[in-house]
């Protein structure tokens, strides 16, 4: 039995956290944050178990809107922990039981040594006789987010990211009192039915929100952020008030959102999906985005593509858009050579014999004929990129088959995502790989393999543009969701048998754009398609953006310079990739010379700078960016530099201050570095850490660098 006062401290000197423990309840969370920090939750206030979980015979001690409040989280009781270490990493395991249903949990917590980050997930085992029917499980509670102190709650904003097509990395920003009020002084009560909640639906994970939120405390700047790490919709969060405290609950597919439920049967185990939560004792939001970069860079799986950061022309947006032909192909492979791109990507169409209604008859991934005729085919476009010194990509919508395909016939019924069984057809004419399936398995390593080790093929840009709904009930009884995640934790496995058997291989996440921007698949892939945005103008908010879902170096913005396009509008379509990954297209064989120039310079300036991507973590000089606003400003900083890229979009303002507070008290030197032939103005404050910027025309966009200068005398 547990010492009724005893406490688990542990961590590192960048994070540390308490649980209490008592035999009469469930262990609780009632401290995490920088040690030191006096943030210690009452007791009696730290009012939500360690673990919560919800089955179809125990739900909720009080209903609503909310998670937890479990009857079953409430009832596991504390049998033993262990602190390890992994490397670089600190890791606690907490074993819980429940006799009565002998339901086991280990609730793991995972660090980085010296990144204030906690890394968290569940497993869970039934050691009971009867078949326990799962219906939630959160991966982590926190439920002393604020501390005890109620006038946290007043100054505390929640944050959480709207994301669309075309429209993606949208932040909004609203008090934690409104969706948790306080509920009257007189007659307090603890707890409300209501609480904040974001969730995720089907096979994309970004589709309509970032799996991601925050709360952020007006006053202290005090900041936590989250992400749940997970390739599919079936995620939740909720943050809101308990006992006078704020707390988090991060949760992947659960019954009420998604129709998830689990049979476990005695011996049984199921691990939840992996979340991190991530602080910054003050620097408000920028300092956490800071810290959960860092985590995301200690999180991935190595590979050279994150120093080299290639150039890449794509030759889909605003260009050929799904039309390549070797004779389209050709003189733009020339003149993306002559800009410098070092990769050359063919997008959707190569393998289109209907001229465009490929749609419903993709699957076998075999190059057209007619788009490429001759004896060699496609190879002689792919020679051609190779002769003049740059890496072939080609497009896949890999888990995609048409109806229409003659792989829709050849690969077993299992194979496909199926409910009430019959197969789910979506988007017009699509069917949908349940990756789960060895045949299905089978057939894309095959395309891949041949695409990769007989054509030379060293980049794919992996594509996935209709959303099948709630998952597959592939196995007898199965619920969707279920089968979703099955299949979701399937890909992934998939995903890295590729890059085992190919190393160098580089690979691009994509979903219509950014549908699926999460860490389950960046922590494996190389590359994130931020959005398929056509207006250079509506594209700035998004690149600014990206780096709160994304590292730097990973994100993918599109520049695309069209001959129509003022030089102005050249130089800041260019200006939107510069702090990221260029996915150079347009059509570059139109432009005029001057825009031409414009866009060569754009390339060699970006080449000086990529070094210092891979170690730049972002800040955002005029906050986080709002869709309409006219000004947006994004900082990448390292120790002795600082990149800021500003755009100026509309309206009469041609003055703006942009707030650096990390270079508070220096002397700054500011270099234009594109365009060269901006009229941009600067101004810098040591002492208020402010940069007055002016850019004398709307629309435009610069790029500068900021370095510190030596004291005098020094």
């Amino acid at each position: 039995m547990s010492d009724p006062h005893e406490t688990i401290r542990w961590g590192h000197h960048a994070l540390e956290l308490e649980i209490a423990l008592d035999e009469q309840g469930p262990p609780r969370l009632v401290r995490l944050g920088a040690p030191g920090e006096k943030t210690t939750t009452p007791r009696p206030a730290a009012p939500l178990p360690l673990v919560e979980v919800t089955t179809a015979g125990l739900g909720r001690y009080w209903s609503g809107r909310h998670l937890v409040n479990s009857a079953l989280g409430g009832r596991l009781r504390h049998r033993s922990h262990r602190a390890t270490r992994e490397g670089d990493w600190h890791v606690l395991t907490v074993e819980l039981h429940e006799p009565e249903t002998g339901l086991t949990a280990e609730a793991v917590y995972r660090s980085p040594d010296g990144l204030p980050v906690l890394r968290g997930e569940v497993l869970l085992r039934n050691d009971g006789p009867r078949t326990l029917h799962l219906e939630s499980v959160a991966s982590l509670v926190s439920g002393c987010l604020t501390g005890g102190d109620p006038a946290a709650l007043d100054s505390s904003d929640l944050l959480w990211a709207e994301n669309d097509w075309f429209a993606e990395c949208r932040w909004q920003r609203q008090p934690l009192r409104v969706s948790s009020p306080e509920r009257g002084r007189r007659f307090p009560t603890t707890s409300g039915r209501s609480t904040h909640v974001v969730a995720g639906q089907g096979v994309w994970s970004s589709c309509g929100h970032l799996p991601m939120g925050g709360l952020t405390d007006r006053q202290s700047g005090r900041t936590w952020l989250w992400q749940i790490e997970h390739n599919g919709g079936g995620w939740r969060w909720e943050c809101g008030v308990r006992d006078d405290t704020a707390y988090a609950a991060l949760y992947g597919p659960n019954d009420a959102d998604h129709g998830w439920r689990l049979p476990l049967e005695p011996g049984a185990e199921f691990r939840t999906v992996p979340v991190a939560l991530a602080l910054a004792s003050d620097g408000g939001p920028d300092g956490a985005f800071a810290a959960l970069t860092r985590y995301r860079r200690a999180t991935r799986r190595p590979h050279v593509d994150h120093h080299r950061l290639p150039v890449i022309f794509n030759d889909y947006m605003n260009c050929l858009m799904g039309d390549p032909t070797t004779a389209k192909l050709l003189p733009l492979i020339d003149a993306a050579a002559e800009a410098g791109a070092e990769c050359f990507v063919i997008d959707a169409g190569w393998y289109d014999d209907t001229d465009g209604g490929w749609w419903s008859t993709v699957g076998a991934w075999e190059p057209s004929t007619s788009r490429f005729p001759g004896p060699n085919g496609i190879h002689d476009v792919l020679d051609h990129i190779r002769e003049l010194g740059m890496v072939p990509g080609l497009w896949l919508e890999p888990e995609a088959v048409g109806v229409s395909s003659p792989v829709a016939k050849s690969l077993p019924e299992e194979a496909f995502f199926r409910r009430d069984g019959a197969r789910v057809e979506e988007g017009g004419g699509r069917y949908h790989l349940d990756l789960r399936h060895p045949a299905a398995r089978a057939h894309l390593d095959g395309v891949v393999d041949r695409l990769v080790g007989d054509w030379g093929i060293g980049y794919l840009k992996l594509d996935h543009n209709t959303d099948p709904g709630s998952g597959t009930s592939g196995h007898p009884g199965e619920a969707p969701a279920a089968g979703l995640l099955g299949h979701n934790r399937a890909q992934l496995a998939w995903l890295d048998g590729i890059l085992d058997r190919h190393p160098d291989l580089v690979i691009e996440n994509c979903a219509s754009g950014g549908m699926r921007m999460d860490h389950a698949l960046l922590s494996r892939l190389q590359l994130q398609s931020t959005s398929d945005q056509q207006d250079l103008l509506r594209y700035p908010p998004i690149a600014a953006a990206a780096p709160t879902a994304v590292t730097p170096e990973q994100g993918a913005v599109w520049a695309y310079p069209l001959p129509e396009d003022s030089p102005d509008e050249v130089a800041l379509t260019m200006a939107n990739a510069l702090l990221g990954r260029i996915h150079l297209s347009g059509r570059l064989t139109e432009l005029s010379p001057e825009a031409r120039e414009l866009v060569h310079e754009a390339v060699t300036v970006h080449k000086s700078i990529r070094a210092d991507l891979p170690q730049a973590l972002p800040a955002w000089p005029l906050g986080l960016p709002a869709w309409e606003d006219p000004w947006i400003a994004l900082a990448l900083h390292t120790p002795t530099t600082t990149y800021v890229t500003a755009w100026r979009r509309h309206g009469t303002d041609s003055v703006r201050e942009l707030d650096l507070p990390h270079l508070a008290g220096a002397e700054v030197r500011v270099e234009v570095l594109y365009p060269a032939s901006s009229r941009a103005a600067t101004s810098w404050n040591p002492d208020t850490a402010e940069l007055t910027l002016t850019l004398p025309t709307a629309p435009s966009a610069v790029l500068l660098r900021l370095t510190e200068e030596p004291p005098e005398g020094s």
